[in-house]
């Protein structure tokens, strides 16, 4: 009776019993898509709209003035244009109907991504998507793809008096900071593909730098401070 109890209460058993699983990140676009899915919706609203296409003309020479200072200035006004008299619910409807498109088109999504992220739920590992894409829109494409039981964590938008506004863009370190937000504070496998994912791939134990080109690779090694993995997906 004592050895029994021995036996069931050693370090080992307990150990294997209680192991927590491994946490496992995944970048979105560029990882398990191809291309940024944020900038397809976008397109495609401009495409719909001659409204849009106006406005967007007209603000042109003040974009102009803005891009040698910040790509990111006029890059949000386009996003704002385009979500001009946009309210919460009519945003949602439009990120879905745009998900359930795009997830039509198969061989838009990174197929090498996807099995690899489904191997990961298979082995028993916590998989979390980190994004800059916007939430509603990266939920609806990932529940088309069977995926919508997966943890997430993305940029947002919120309403205001005249439309759709970015209120948190989930990129580079803000990735980290909401990841720790989230309870997340250490993780062991992170896959990304660009010089944004650089401090949410230096927590991790293994990075994995997806379809990076050399350049590209070395720039993340100095900033990593060590070798990552490279792989080919397609």
């Amino acid at each position: 009776m004592t050895d029994a109890l021995e036996e069931k209460t050693s370090p080992g058993v307990w150990g294997d019993a209680i192991a927590a699983p491994r946490v496992v990140l995944f970048d979105f676009d560029g990882v398990l898509i191809h291309g940024d899915s944020f900038y397809l919706f976008m397109r495609e609203r401009y495409r719909r709209s001659l409204l849009r296409k106006l406005l967007a003309f007209l603000s042109l020479p003040w974009l102009l003035l803005r891009w040698p200072f910040s790509r990111w200035l006029p890059t949000l006004s386009l996003v704002h244009i385009a979500l001009l008299g946009v309210g919460q619910k009519r945003y949602d409807a439009a990120a879905q109907s745009f998900a359930a498109a795009l997830a039509r088109k198969p061989r838009q999504f990174c197929r090498d991504g996807l099995q690899a992220l489904r191997r990961h739920q298979a082995a028993g590992d916590r998989v979390i998507v980190v994004t800059g894409c916007e939430h509603a829109l990266v939920s609806g494409i990932l529940h088309e793809l069977g995926l919508g039981e997966l943890e997430l964590l993305a940029s947002q938008l919120r309403p205001s008096g005249l439309g759709m506004r970015m209120k948190w863009h989930n990129v580079g370190r803000r990735k980290t900071a909401q990841l720790s937000a989230y309870g997340v504070t250490a993780w062991q496998v992170a896959y990304g593909d660009s010089i944004n994912d650089a401090a949410m791939l230096k927590g991790a134990d293994e990075a994995v730098l997806v379809n990076a080109t050399p350049k590209l690779c070395k720039k993340i090694e100095r900033a990593l401070g060590r070798s990552v993995t490279r792989v080919e997906w397609f």
